[in-house]
């Protein structure tokens, strides 16, 4: 249900939204002269927008699904030198 809030501007312009909206982003529309819109939203920075492209985001979904039904676990460095090793030496 739709509920109407009075604020009071204060003298350097800012009201406060109440400690439920704290650390969120906004986007505040001025719809017309003394009419403002107010949205919760989640900005994505320019340099990480190509993250979201399809073309971009399907593997990285399938690689992070990957990560989590494949734990990291420690590497046997010995074993990966000779394995490296008989590679190299065929």
């Amino acid at each position: 249900m739709p509920q109407t809030l009075i604020k009071t501007v204060g003298s350097n312009g800012q009201i406060s939204l109440g400690k439920s909206y704290a650390g969120k982003q906004v986007l505040i529309e001025e719809r017309e002269p003394g009419v403002l819109l107010i949205r919760t939203a989640k900005v994505i920075p320019d340099n990480e927008a190509w993250l979201h492209q399809p073309a971009v985001a399907a593997p990285l979904y399938a690689a992070m699904a990957w990560a989590v039904e494949h734990p990291a676990q420690e590497s046997d460095l010995d074993a990966l030198a000779n394995d490296f090793n008989v590679q190299e030496h065929g």
